[in-house]
């Protein structure tokens, strides 16, 4: 293969490795969010202190996705953009109230149920856009002459909604194990739901799945034609094996398995749905290579990806290794 084809293919590799990082990372600090209304304000306290230091690099990933899309893709960053103008004005704004309710809820008593509910607000409505916006990505953005043809609200269909829900559960389990490996009294409180939440996401998985190859003619030939089918063949195992090996850990009652199944869960997921759209990097219509800035440009960037990319795993491995263990119960967000 030649070095221009080679190229697009690596950029959409390191763009698709950004946002499934962003999703099995922010996904669990979302999902403590999520499962704030059921916790009491000591305990709140302390879950927000499992995530402080980790949350805000946690989405430095989004800006990288988001951002690498724009310079090595620009068709697909205006088409899609475009497309889901909603729900991304929705998700931004969501994400900065729970930054803001994450500090402001410190430093006032008086106010602290508003910012509590600021905090789960923003969290379930920054989840159930991304959902969304999956769904709508899936089910596929309308383009003609290089520009986004579709409707203002295209993005809202059944199975985007479906999708918005299966992902604000998924974050919510991963939120739940999350605590339960990270403390020990909101553990307790958190255990009794994730068998539940469990059992819900993997139902919600199998119905996205069973739904997907539905959409539209070429998923429905890559699903059940040989041989492309060949490679989808591995996922539902794979989805299998990991939801079982995840539902025994959780009856085991084990603290940190439970939390790596399950964002294992989203990885072997998100490869299905990426070899779904493959090749396309606007479903059904823009290819990879079609999307692709000029190779120079591909080039020039991928230098700084290989200066930018090292530093982003470093510090994120490193906040993580300071901050490993339990973390200590009571006290508050800037509390040692």
């Amino acid at each position: 293969m030649a070095e221009v084809e080679i190229l697009p293919l690596l950029w959409a590799a390191v763009l698709a490795a950004a946002v499934l990082a962003y999703a099995v990372l922010d996904g669990f600090d979302l999902g403590v969010g999520l499962v704030f209304p059921f916790l009491a304000e000591d305990e709140k306290s302390t879950a927000i202190r499992t995530i402080a230091p980790i949350w805000d690099g946690n989405e430095t990933w989004l800006v990288l996705g988001g951002g690498g899309l724009f310079a090595a893709f620009p068709l697909a960053y205006s088409a899609v953009f475009t497309a889901f103008y909603v729900p991304l004005i929705v998700m931004l704004l969501a994400l900065v109230v729970r930054g803001v309710s994450l500090e402001y809820r410190e430093k006032t008593e008086r106010w602290r149920p508003f910012w509590n509910v600021g905090f789960w607000g923003g969290s379930f409505a920054a989840a159930l856009a991304q959902g969304i916006m999956l769904g709508a990505f899936i089910q596929g953005i309308e383009v003609e002459d290089r520009a986004y043809a579709g409707g203002w609200f295209d993005w809202l269909t059944l199975y985007s909604v479906t999708c918005g829900v299966a992902i604000v559960l998924g974050y919510g389990l991963l939120g739940t194990t999350w605590l339960v490996m990270k403390t020990n009294v909101v553990s307790a409180r958190m255990r009794p739901v994730v068998l539940p939440l469990a059992v819900g996401v993997l139902a919600m998985i199998a119905c996205v799945s069973i739904w997907t190859p539905f959409l539209d003619p070429r998923l429905t030939e890559r699903w059940f034609v040989w041989p492309e089918l060949t490679w989808l063949i591995p996922v539902p195992i794979a989805i299998g094996a990991v939801g079982v090996a995840l539902l025994g850990a959780i009856r085991s009652g084990r603290d940190g398995a439970p939390f790596y199944l399950s964002q294992a869960l989203f990885i072997v997921t998100f490869a299905g749905f990426g070899i779904s759209t493959y090749p396309y990097i606007v479903p059904h219509e823009v290819t990879i290579w079609e999307a692709a800035s000029p190779e120079t440009s591909l080039v020039f960037l991928g230098v700084g990806m290989l200066v930018l990319l090292p530093v982003v795993i470093g510090y994120t491995v490193h906040t993580y290794w300071v901050f490993r263990g339990k973390t200590p119960e009571g006290g508050g967000y800037e509390s040692p």
